[in-house]
């Protein structure tokens, strides 16, 4: 019994951060302690509120979050995960394929698995066909709650995808859908941009850079079964249709985010359409673009807007075939969703500001070598 009860002090007592603390005119270290004291309630009930079990009053709960803020209170995780034994396994579902933003987040999940360890936190990522529902159900389906604690996957809104989130989150494992949203299903949280938001910057930029000239956009994506491309889209027309009436907006072209297949929608429609002022890139294939534009030498005479700063991308702009950029940050969003998958398996609050993700715009100008 004595072990036990040292075991449990033990674990609280080095399972939160310790700082300084007003207490009367002497400046001390806080520790779960004083929060006890302060509320007026046993170790064990702080305990119980901090890590959100059950068997206390609403009442005392408040009381103890109230004393947690007003003493500058904060959790130590590490230091309480290595007192548990706790690990966080993390598996992303990247969609394979030459799609350099895919590629970026790759790379950061490779690089976070070198370091995530110290936290215990063991990723991996794994491949999956790009805009396979199918797939992706099948995937989601196979993964078993012993596993991972989390998955982290580009959700594809297809048939059957949002009932596998269904699945998968009843199974204990927590959901984090990146850069494509399916919203209304169970995941825990999504990670990545406001696409609408980024649609509509897109048209802002495109418009203001085509006035006051009158005549046809393109819109090229990878998918309709993509949320993000579908959201880009609808904010870009939103703004089109109201502020430029003078622009007309094609039918979407779907090249799949394969260049080849980009390259040939591209080159048609340059040739149907001898009025085509602009694009917007709302996909991934920006190479199958930058080749149809150079091809019938369209890149000094057609305004073009694309997503994601690569490396194709970033030449483009140099050369003055891109305008503009609309880009999210891939490091910020694997960064982002291990820390969600820590704060969910652990039901703690997690600071919204800090997983936002921005809209950065690039012109040639503001380049970062």
């Amino acid at each position: 019994m004595k072990f036990f009860c040292d075991f449990i002090k033990n674990d609280l007592r080095t399972s939160f951060f310790v700082l300084p603390y007003a207490h009367g005119k002497n400046m001390k270290r806080v520790t779960v302690h004083d929060v006890a004291a302060e509320a007026k309630v046993s170790l064990a009930t702080v305990d119980r509120v901090l890590n959100g079990r059950p068997g206390v009053k609403a009442a005392t709960i408040e009381r103890v979050n109230t004393v947690v803020k007003k003493i500058g209170f904060t959790r130590d995780w590490h230091a309480a995960n290595m007192a548990k034994r706790r690990d966080y396994k993390i598996r992303f579902l990247i969609p394979e394929g030459d799609n350099a933003f895919m590629a970026l987040l790759r790379e950061e999940v490779k690089a976070a698995s070198q370091v995530e360890p110290q936290r215990r936190t063991f990723v991996e990522a794994n491949a999956i066909p790009p805009f396979d529902g199918e797939a992706l159900v099948r995937e989601l389906d196979n993964i078993k709650k012993d596993e991972v604690t989390g998955v982290v996957f580009v959700a594809t809104d297809a048939p059957g995808v949002k009932e596998a989130i269904k699945r998968l989150a009843e199974r204990g494992v927590i959901p984090i859908t990146l850069v494509s949203d399916i919203p209304n299903s169970m995941r825990a949280h999504f990670v990545g941009i406001d696409h609408i938001a980024a649609g509509r910057t897109a048209a802002s930029l495109l418009g203001r850079f085509i006035k006051p000239n009158k005549g046809k956009v393109a819109v090229v994506a990878g998918s309709m079964l993509l949320r993000d491309h579908v959201d880009r889209r609808f904010g870009f027309e939103q703004v089109i249709s109201s502020e430029y009436q003078g622009i007309e907006v094609l039918p979407v072209c779907e090249g799949l985010d394969d260049n080849k297949m980009t390259q040939l929608l591209v080159e048609a429609s340059l040739k149907t359409h001898p009025d085509l002022i602009g694009i917007y890139n709302v996909g991934a294939a920006k190479r199958g673009l930058i080749s149809a534009l150079k091809a019938h030498n369209k890149q000094d005479d057609v305004c073009v807007v694309a997503h994601d700063l690569t490396d194709d991308s970033r030449e483009a702009l140099r050369d003055g075939t891109f305008d503009a950029v609309i880009n999210q940050d891939p490091p910020h969003q694997v960064r982002s969703a291990i820390r969600l998958v820590r704060a969910y398996a652990d039901k703690s609050a997690f600071e919204e500001s800090q997983e936002r993700i921005k809209i950065d715009i690039f012109l040639r100008d503001n380049l970062i070598d």
